[in-house]
């Protein structure tokens, strides 16, 4: 008998068909990042890469794909272009993280590790660890008072500061 785990809805959201999932920010999200060009420039730029071809050729797409999603990502505010010049050449913008695009860094690192678990092979082609000391790092679910949450331990309620903004509008 297959054991059935689920987050625990609270109060209307009890009866999943009693209410829309309208302003999903998972949806909202997948709809900024969802394509795999997407996540790897992210990726990339978590790794350092900077420059328009670097992306390009790190994530093994287009020109043209590289600047949509450089466009669309920068548009969003998860990157930032910045100028710069090489001696001797016109200017050329590089890209960097903002606030926003390093704050996506554990849903990338999830996904990582998610893969690592479930898609490779044997053992995963990269570590996560603390450049410090070099433990290794993994992305958890954790309560603000640290303990780990497991799938049927997270709660799910209705925002009360979200609805009452809704009523202002």
């Amino acid at each position: 008998m297959m054991c059935l785990m689920a987050a625990v809805m609270e109060g209307p959201l009890a009866d999943l068909s009693a209410w829309k999932t309208d302003e999903c920010s998972i949806a909202k999200a997948m709809d900024l990042v969802g394509t795999r060009s997407a996540i790897l420039i992210l990726r990339e730029a978590y790794y350092g890469t900077r420059r328009f071809d670097g992306f390009a050729a790190r994530v093994g797409i287009t020109p043209a794909a590289a600047a949509a999603q450089l466009r669309k990502l920068t548009e969003a505010g998860l990157l930032e272009k910045r100028p710069y010049r090489e001696e001797g050449k016109r200017t050329r913008h590089e890209y960097v993280l903002t606030p926003m695009g390093r704050d996506l860094l554990p849903a990338v690192l999830a996904l990582m590790q998610w893969g690592d678990a479930y898609l490779q092979p044997g053992p995963p082609p990269l570590q996560l660890v603390e450049a410090a000391t070099g433990a290794p790092v993994r992305v958890e679910v954790r309560s603000a008072t640290g303990k780990k949450i497991e799938l049927d331990e997270l709660g799910v309620r209705v925002n009360e500061d979200y609805l009452r903004t809704r009523r202002r509008r």
